[in-house]
């Protein structure tokens, strides 16, 4: 989802980042109020950060990164993982990639919105009191198919307004490339759920993460 360097201007950047911090700012009372979520926050973003290091590769105008999108959000919540996505982009730039530093913005922005999208549509079904959906392959992947649906649509919106002109078919590639994570990676997420859930019912994962609110299949 990392858009290649070059092909935004300053000003479409520069907007990527306003719009970054306003999504942020609007949330950070939360974080204020409660600050167990900024603690939960600190995890996500190491959690992604190595997710993201753990596989990258490019394909066509941006990049295949295992973000681990569900098992993100299902650790550790809603507002955690937005903000864990934006700081973890910028651990990755920080120590890994500096000339990230760039797109912050416009990487954040191709997380952030469909996160935002996915827990509307679907994912806060995981966390309600009463008739919550259960986690489990299917319900991920439908959680996932959203998300990255999501994420392939923005990159598409980036490389629609790019200085470069970027042919379709190099956008197709890079879309069809993330099918195989929609299948694979909630068989990660159920699986890190499970562990956790059956072997780790602990005083710390219950502060630190919300497993506790989330029912197996």
């Amino acid at each position: 989802m990392h858009i290649q360097l070059g092909i935004l201007d300053a000003i479409k950047t520069s907007g990527a980042n306003i719009g970054t911090l306003a999504i942020l700012a609007a949330s950070t009372t939360a974080l204020v109020r409660k600050p167990a979520l900024a603690l939960k926050s600190a995890l996500a973003a190491i959690f992604f950060s190595a997710l993201m290091q753990s596989f990258h590769m490019p394909v066509g105008p941006s990049e295949l990164h295992l973000i681990g999108a569900s098992a993100v959000y299902l650790l550790f919540g809603f507002l955690p993982t937005l903000f864990g996505f934006a700081i973890g982009l910028l651990l990755q730039a920080l120590l890994f990639e500096p000339a990230d530093m760039l797109h912050i913005g416009v990487n954040s922005l191709s997380l952030i919105l469909p996160l935002v999208a996915a827990h509307a549509l679907f994912g806060k079904r995981f966390f309600r009191e009463k008739n919550a959906a259960s986690v489990g392959w299917v319900n991920i992947v439908k959680f996932d198919a959203i998300y990255y649906a999501g994420v392939v649509t923005m990159v598409g919106i980036w490389l629609s307004i790019a200085n470069v002109a970027t042919p379709f078919q190099a956008w197709a590639l890079f879309a069809v490339s993330y099918l195989p994570l929609v299948v694979i990676e909630p068989l990660f997420t159920f699986g890190v759920i499970w562990l956790l859930k059956r072997h780790g019912n602990t005083n710390a994962l219950k502060s630190f993460t919300v497993v506790n609110k989330l029912k197996l299949a």
